[in-house]
């Protein structure tokens, strides 16, 4: 195992002699340096040292001074302070500075060893998240959204053009599934850095009485059960993207409190009268249809404008077919690394099954089903028979095919129910389905009025 580097720094001989022989002892690498123009001189030659172990009071240049240049010399460096002068002043002004970590002479074995492996520990973890991050940056860009579609590429475009615009409110809309969330995270990391922090928050999941907290945080004694201070969604995300999925279902009450947040940058915790800047992107998604709302009177009007800065609508995927051989590559290409087996493809049979799929549940569907069926297989090309399409609750009540302005019917009905009444219901369910939900819309499709499709 490689023994860590620590650059142990003490203008005193024999405090520098004994912090050697415990860092020796502790199984560490000890590099001594008597003053702070020796530790930066052995820091330029012998690139590697882990920790610096750095005394404060020194002639010349201080540990003060040293950890300063440290800190804009070799940012990737940590340092532990250690004094025979201790106190909280000292201790808050090495941490400002920039040191991990603050010890008192004569600092023990023990001491020593616990403040080095908590600080590693802690460099570790920081190293893992920036390998995370730029992971998760390499995984959300707008390149591996995938389409051929030109509606779908122009959206795409529009979303690239506003991550210049940093706190610009975007609202993102689609069904369930055509991933709203995957264009978020594109936008977020394609800002220039790293953002700190997403945060996603579904209003739709969150009762009421809770989504306020949620968002913006209470402090303690503010209502029944609130025995300490809680910070929000806004705080988390600061520097970086909020993300208000499904805001369509958000309450109404809720809604009022949104709008002052959004149009005056400023948010208070419950029992608060505090006010924190808001200090994020806010992004909002909904599968719901927003002017609808807002006639019904279920969604604030200037709220909606609020939001609405600047819209982008994500087809659904049966209104991109031609993505769905380009999207079967790239999911299989993802689970070859991830499921650790070879995938020879898809036959065109299959090809033409998930081509002629209606696909309710869109993106997330078809993953799904290339997952299952990617599990299933044993070497062979996936066959229709792994999609499992057939056996889903949507395909096995019935499928829509559409070709120009022509709708075609594919039903599968009980052998013992074949009336013409299930026939009609089926059909007015699987297009009230198709229209998702709105009644007008698929009376029309029918080529029947609404009074004649509600008798039926």
């Amino acid at each position: 195992m490689t023994q860590h580097r620590i650059l142990a720094v003490d203008d005193e001989p024999i405090s520098l002699q004994v912090m050697v022989r415990h860092l020796d002892k502790a199984g560490f690498l000890p590099i001594p340096a008597s003053s702070g123009s020796e530790a930066l001189e052995i820091l330029e030659r012998q690139p590697g040292v882990d920790i610096v172990v750095t005394d404060l009071v020194m002639p010349g240049m201080d540990g003060m001074q040293l950890i300063e240049e440290i800190q804009s010399r070799f940012e990737n460096v940590p340092v532990i302070a250690v004094t025979a002068n201790g106190s909280i002043e000292s201790a808050v002004t090495a941490m400002r500075t920039g040191a991990c970590d603050y010890l008192e002479k004569p600092c023990s074995l023990d001491a020593l060893r616990i403040a080095i492996r908590r600080t590693l520990d802690y460099q570790g973890i920081l190293r893992e998240n920036e390998q995370m991050r730029m992971m998760l940056r390499d995984r959300f860009t707008f390149q591996s959204i995938v389409t051929v579609n030109p509606i779908m590429k122009g959206q795409l475009e529009l979303a690239a053009k506003v991550v210049r615009s940093e706190r610009t409110t975007v609202a993102i809309y689609g069904e369930s599934g055509v991933g709203k969330e995957v264009l978020a995270r594109a936008i977020h990391f394609a800002g220039k850095g790293m953002p700190t922090s997403f945060v996603a928050v579904n209003c739709a999941a969150i009762p009421e009485h809770l989504l306020e907290s949620e968002l913006f945080g209470h402090v303690r004694g503010a209502f029944t059960g609130a025995d300490r201070d809680r910070e929000g969604k806004f705080s988390a995300a600061r520097g970086g993207t909020l993300l208000l999925d499904e805001i369509g279902d958000m309450p109404l009450p809720l809604q009022a409190k949104l709008l002052r947040v959004l149009q005056e940058n400023v948010y208070e915790k419950i029992g608060s009268n505090t006010v924190h800047p808001v200090e994020c992107r806010v992004i909002v998604t909904t599968n719901r249809d927003l002017p609808a709302l807002v006639a019904a009177g279920r969604f604030r009007e200037d709220l909606f404008h609020r939001v609405n800065i600047f819209p982008l609508t994500l087809p659904p995927l049966r209104e991109r077919r031609e993505d769905i051989p380009h999207l079967c590559d790239h999911v299989l290409g993802q689970l070859r690394r991830h499921l650790g087996k070879p995938l020879p493809g898809i036959s065109l049979k299959a090809v033409e099954m998930m081509m002629n799929y209606h696909w309710p549940g869109n993106v997330r569907e078809l993953r799904n089903v290339l997952e299952r069926a990617a599990i299933l297989t044993d070497g062979e090309l996936i066959r229709p028979s792994h999609l499992g399409i057939g056996n889903s609750v949507r395909n096995a009540e019935g499928s829509v095919r559409e070709s120009g302005d022509m709708v075609s019917y594919t039903l599968r009905l009980p052998a013992d129910n074949l009336s013409l009444e299930a026939l009609t219901d089926e059909i007015l369910s699987i297009t009230l389905e198709r229209c998702n939900g709105n009644k007008t819309k698929a009376a029309r499709l029918l080529k029947i009025s609404r009074k004649n499709f509600y008798r039926a």
